[in-house]
């Protein structure tokens, strides 16, 4: 953590100090969110072994998740560019709470797949508000994209801590518990978004033009990266959707799957400093482009996915846990960058919202997963994982000529019409 003073540059008066102190609050208040998510990050396992549904059904419940975050996130990043921050996060955070609730009773299959749509409709509302948040508080692109990237980290590192501490808690306190704490973290960050964040005045709204989803998608690059982050996160989001299902198959508890987790964990404490030092610099600008590092990191999560759909062993899948970590981290940075060099201010929620849009369609596959794992064993959910990466990396090479195309039109613009 020595590198987060470089997130940020000096404050210049005390107003602009107290807008970046709520960035920081909402940093911590997103690692902290993910790390207290049991109910998405013990789902499969509570829907599988908890109330011994099978693999089948508890992919059918992970994919239910999934179409309801899909359907969450467009309406979130509406919200936040329409409404403000506000009141995205401390609304529907609460509404997340009341889905964990319901999810502590619910037993049936069929209230299982509806608590599980609607707890996906809510989990990532954060996202895109704290994404418009960091855009509009700091000014260099390199500074933007250092806080961007420490956003897609405090999720992963959350999500980390969640499964490490899960494992053990489920163990001994079981599942329900779980998700009542994960309801009384929502709402203690709705009740944190409401102390710190200021209500959109009707000024604010006039100031900025309105934008729709059809403007955002005009954007090629955007349908480009959109389509490397839906196939790139499909290996990442492998480490919550995937390998609880493989253990499951092994026959291992949720203690071996929490320890998986903690060596993903540790390995991303210790290499996120460094690497984000290395891919981003600390000066004004980023010091690489964001393309090839997008691809590198697609790479690696496919290589390390692939690998621990082979395991059967609890060391043989925390050590490809920590393999994944560098795809991880230079993914983030990737996104990281986009976000905040390409978003417009006021479509930034829409742009995160898609991306984090991609997160969410990469969290579909647990169906088919479990499908593939009872048709065609290890080695056809291996290939399947691996060519979803190569068309993240194939993705790359359009989104680098989309960048350059905009970049020229920025620079030399077509002349005005005559009238």
């Amino acid at each position: 953590m020595t590198t987060a003073p470089t997130i940020i540059t000096p404050p210049v008066s005390p107003a602009m100090r107290a807008a970046r102190s709520v960035v920081w609050t909402l940093l911590a208040s997103s690692l902290l969110i993910k790390a207290a998510g049991f109910a998405w990050d013990f789902l499969g396992y509570y829907v599988a072994d908890g109330l011994g549904y099978g693999t089948t059904a508890a992919g059918a419940a992970l994919t239910a998740f999934g179409l309801g975050w899909c359907a969450g996130l467009a309406s979130a990043g509406a919200l936040t560019d329409r409404l403000g921050q506000r009141v995205g996060l401390s609304l529907v955070m609460a509404l997340s709470s009341l889905a964990c609730f319901a999810l502590a009773i619910a037993e049936s299959f069929p209230a299982l797949l509806l608590v599980s749509f609607f707890l996906g409709m809510t989990m990532e509302i954060h996202r895109p508000a704290v994404s418009a948040q960091i855009n509009a508080t700091i000014d260099s692109e390199a500074g933007r994209t250092r806080a961007q990237s420490w956003l897609y980290w405090a999720s992963n590192v959350g999500i980390a801590i969640c499964a490490a501490a899960g494992g053990y808690l489920a163990h001994h306190y079981g599942y329900k518990a779980l998700f009542v704490v994960n309801g009384l973290a929502c709402l203690g960050f709705a009740a944190v978004a409401y102390r710190v964040l200021t209500p959109r005045t009707a000024t604010d709204s006039a100031d900025v033009p309105a934008v729709t989803y059809r403007q955002v998608f005009a954007d090629p690059s955007l349908r480009w990266i959109a389509v490397a982050a839906v196939c790139g996160m499909t290996c990442a989001w492998g480490l919550v959707s995937v390998l609880p299902l493989l253990m499951t198959d092994d026959g291992l508890p949720p203690t071996s799957y929490g320890l998986a987790m903690l060596a993903n964990t540790i390995t991303v404490l210790a290499l996120t400093p460094p690497l984000t030092r290395l891919l981003v610099g600390s000066g004004d600008t980023p010091r690489y482009p964001l393309v090839p590092i997008l691809a590198c990191g697609c790479a690696i999560l496919g290589l390390g996915i692939s690998l621990a759909a082979l395991q059967h062993t609890t060391l043989g899948y925390a050590a490809a846990a920590a393999l994944l970590v560098p795809g991880e981290i230079a993914f983030s940075v990737a996104l990281g960058a986009y976000i905040s060099t390409h978003a417009p201010r006021n479509a930034t929620g829409r742009y995160q919202a898609v991306l984090s849009g991609a997160t969410a369609v990469a969290s579909l596959p647990p169906l088919g997963i479990a499908l593939a794992l009872n048709t065609g064993g290890r080695p056809l959910v291996a290939a399947l994982l691996v060519g979803s990466a190569l068309v993240a990396v194939a993705a790359c090479r359009p989104l680098a000529k989309a960048l350059r195309d905009t970049q020229q039109e920025q620079t030399h613009p077509l002349p005005t019409p005559a009238p």
